[in-house]
């Protein structure tokens, strides 16, 4: 019997669609306070990415590329990323996550520093989702024993 991971076809159109979707996925979350899309939906098409790379692959070798202790990173960094930009906002006098206020240190005009609020905002959305799917993602389909190095 076949495995899955075993099969170059599959293997080599995954290596050829991975960064294409992630392309793709990086597009939604930069572009998502202009226009449909997000932080969430961004997380969510990125999330899926690596859920191929793992169906395409095995566990073992996708861990070796992205292991456990850099997912629960990745989930912590993105919402110390989301919870400093509102602090930021807060401590310069405004109410939590009002971006206009960061324009006091740094120097460009209130629009642009809004802007790039929300852009910091979303990416910090993205990376967990991101990380958060692809925790789920090996928590169901090795009911928990990725974490302990059984599988």
């Amino acid at each position: 019997m076949i495995r899955l991971y075993d099969d170059l076809i599959i293997q080599t159109v995954c290596r050829i669609m991975i960064p294409l979707i992630q392309l793709f996925a990086l597009y939604v979350i930069a572009h998502g306070h202009y226009s449909p899309g997000g932080g969430f939906q961004g997380g969510c098409i990125l999330g899926a990415s690596f859920i191929l790379m793992l169906i395409a692959y095995d566990i073992n070798w996708m861990k070796r590329r992205f292991s456990e202790d850099i997912n629960i990173l990745m989930i912590a960094f993105g919402v110390l990323l989301y919870a400093v930009i509102g602090l930021i906002c807060v401590l310069l006098g405004a109410e939590y996550l009002n971006y206009g206020i960061i324009h006091k240190i740094i120097p460009l005009d209130p629009v642009r520093v809004r802007a790039l609020g929300t852009l910091g905002i979303e990416i910090g959305v993205g990376i967990t989702v991101m990380a958060v799917m692809v925790s789920i993602f090996l928590n169901l389909t090795t009911f928990g024993k990725h974490e302990k190095g059984e599988v």
